[in-house]
């Protein structure tokens, strides 16, 4: 296991080295830079800037250097764990991260605690009492959760709040409390606010959970071991958990790697709608005005939690079934 383990942080150094070269140069590729963005939008208001300025400002910025030189400059600050500094945010990437890595943490635990209580179970109950009402209403749940995107969602319940209760479900925070430093007023706030975009961030999730779960049970159902185990008399409770479960779940347990991004960053469009103060809007942003050192960052950021997630599935596998073994 030590030696994997080992063998699969040096993979990810290789890989997230990879990623960096790659996604460096894609940001690069459009056209101009975050300076030539920023000089569009101020001719757009009326505004007018001088040539001396512009120079001034791409020598302080450093895009006055190649692309090779200011990469080399930004992977050596992040090996020291300076991220850079943020052109449109006008501040260092570390105190942006600051303000947001927090609740970004936070939404994206309670979420996946929230997405695997509830559909796991779920999954079990409707996979055991096949056909019944309950199933079928679940599966009709399913169904509206994965083809009703997340922000469609967001935008219904918003419309629903406003017009029929006269509330905003938009952000984490009440007004008050914006801006502020946390305590235990904020963070009880926050919590008043979370209900909706988990359930708006999970709903999808949870619905393809449940399809899964229901589906690798009913296969392992109708497996001879089950049908042995049943007519020796194992009880049912325990010939359910022990076996066919702990089988069925391996693919649940393998996508944990894919689903943690997604859930660390928000989704994107949903937290735009939401107004919510999480990663991905920082994202978009960076993207949008070209600030190649926060996007570049933040793709970092997302990489390595693919790779940690993969660990931890591949660890979570293991313990759940013992037919799987690390090769050393």
């Amino acid at each position: 296991m030590f030696f994997y383990i080992m063998r699969r942080f040096l993979y990810m150094i290789i890989l997230l080295l990879s990623v960096s070269v790659v996604s460096f140069i894609i940001i690069q590729l459009p056209p101009g830079d975050w300076l030539t963005t920023y000089i569009a939008s101020l001719e757009a208001r009326g505004q007018r800037i001088d040539e001396a300025q512009i120079a001034t400002l791409r020598k302080q910025y450093g895009l006055d250097q190649p692309p090779v030189i200011q990469y080399f400059k930004w992977i050596t600050n992040l090996s020291r764990g300076n991220l850079g500094f943020s052109f449109s945010y006008n501040k260092p990437i570390n105190d942006l991260l600051k303000e947001r890595l927090p609740i970004t943490i936070l939404l994206s635990s309670f979420t996946l605690l929230f997405t695997y209580i509830i559909a796991i179970p779920i999954g079990i109950y409707s996979a055991i009492h096949k056909y019944s009402t309950f199933d079928y209403l679940f599966t009709i749940i399913g169904f509206i959760g994965l083809s009703i995107p997340g922000f469609l969602f967001a935008l219904i319940l918003n419309w629903i709040f406003h017009n029929y209760f006269g509330l905003s479900i938009g952000g984490l925070f009440s007004a008050k409390y914006i801006g502020i430093t946390w305590s235990l007023e904020k963070f009880f706030d926050m919590l008043k606010h979370l209900p909706t975009p988990l359930i708006v961030i999970g709903l999808s999730g949870t619905a393809g959970i449940i399809r899964i779960m229901r589906g690798c049970l009913l296969d392992e159902l109708n497996k001879q071991y089950v049908i042995t185990a049943r007519t020796k008399g194992l009880p049912e409770k325990k010939l359910m958990f022990k076996y066919p479960v702990r089988i069925a779940i391996n693919p649940i347990l393998s996508t944990i790697g894919w689903t943690l991004p997604g859930i660390f960053s928000g989704e994107t469009i949903v937290s735009l709608v939401l107004n919510l103060p999480t990663m991905g809007p920082l994202l978009y942003n960076a993207l949008t005005t070209q600030d190649m050192y926060l996007a570049g960052s933040i793709i970092m950021i997302l990489t390595l939690l693919v790779c940690v997630g993969t660990l931890i599935s591949d660890i979570l596998l293991a313990l759940a079934d013992p037919r799987i073994r690390f090769g050393m």
